[in-house]
């Protein structure tokens, strides 16, 4: 047992020692991170449709790189289900690439679809830990309300939310992060080597 902790020790030791010697590397980091996120935030439909490319691009050489690893396997089981797979990855990413806003409506739905499932798990979670008497119970509770609160903001304002709603949130969660890493590297720059 004290060997585990031990190894847990040493572990910890390195995992400090690096982040003091590379903090200026996560200040530049979380700073970026700040400046691209504010920027989202500022103009979230350039950051939506910057997504969507992104994605877009993603499935497309995805899609290729399927195809062509599935004829050079052609003997392989499931020969056809790969080149369905491939081809649709094709199709839907040159639909993005094509028309970026019809994919935004798209990803923006499952977005909302994601809000709504999370919110109602995160309400359900908070009622379990409420029953256990567990601490910080209300904010996992506010949390899940939130999480509604935006789905049905979104919802509601679709067509015209796909435009901002991906670009909006990809904006506050690099922030968030670049928050942190920011406070990660000046608490690790004064910490002992």
């Amino acid at each position: 047992m004290s060997t585990n902790r031990e190894s847990m020790e040493r572990i910890n030791a390195a995992v400090d020692r690096a982040m003091h010697e590379h903090w200026k590397i996560f200040l530049i980091e979380g700073i970026a991170l700040l400046v691209l996120g504010t920027l989202a935030i500022v103009i979230p439909m350039v950051a939506t449709i910057a997504a969507e490319v992104i994605v877009g691009w993603l499935l497309l050489i995805s899609g290729v790189v399927g195809l062509v690893a599935t004829f050079r396997s052609h003997r392989a089981p499931g020969f056809i289900w790969s080149i369905v797979s491939a081809l649709l990855g094709i199709v839907a990413g040159i639909v993005l690439l094509r028309w970026p806003l019809s994919g935004a409506v798209s990803l923006t739905l499952i977005l909302t679809a994601f809000l709504v499932i999370e919110g109602v798990i995160s309400i359900f979670y908070s009622l379990d830990h409420r029953r256990e008497l567990s601490g910080r119970w209300s904010m996992m509770l506010l949390s899940g309300i939130v999480d509604l609160v935006l789905a049905g903001l979104i919802l509601t304002g679709l067509p015209g939310t796909a435009v901002w709603a991906i670009g909006l949130l990809i904006g506050i969660n690099l922030v968030f992060g670049g928050v942190a890493l920011v406070a990660m590297a000046l608490h690790a720059r004064g910490s002992a080597a």
